[in-house]
């Protein structure tokens, strides 16, 4: 049941970025901004974590899950460390997902000989 859920949750998601792109004039740029920002303010509010609780991954891979990691970072750090977590919370709790996203595209980057768009 629990991929299920993921798979339902995620297409969901899925499905409001395709509307959006398809419906309305926002670049896919200000979309992935709006969802970052959607999964921090759900978070925040304490919806996105039921979310979470429900899907799994379903809720965490898609980009608003970006979102919510960087919102929970900064909870847990202001948490410990006081209003400094406002600013160390959210690059601790998403670090490694960047350095492996930046790791993976070089690599990419060497195996397959990027061009620029003409």
């Amino acid at each position: 049941m629990n991929y299920i859920n993921a798979f339902i949750v995620g297409g969901l998601i899925c499905v409001l970025g395709q509307i959006l792109i398809d419906k309305t004039k926002l670049t896919t740029a200000r979309i992935v901004v709006l969802f970052v920002v959607l999964g921090c303010l759900l978070q925040s509010i304490g919806i996105y974590q039921h979310i979470v609780n429900y899907a799994g991954a379903g809720a965490t891979v898609p980009i608003t899950g970006f979102g919510y990691a960087l919102a929970k970072g900064v909870f847990k750090e202001v948490d410990n460390n006081g209003i400094l977590g406002i600013f160390t919370g959210g690059l601790k709790a998403t670090s490694a997902g960047i350095a492996a996203a930046v790791l993976f595209s070089f690599l990419a980057a060497l195996i397959f000989n990027p061009k620029e768009k003409n």
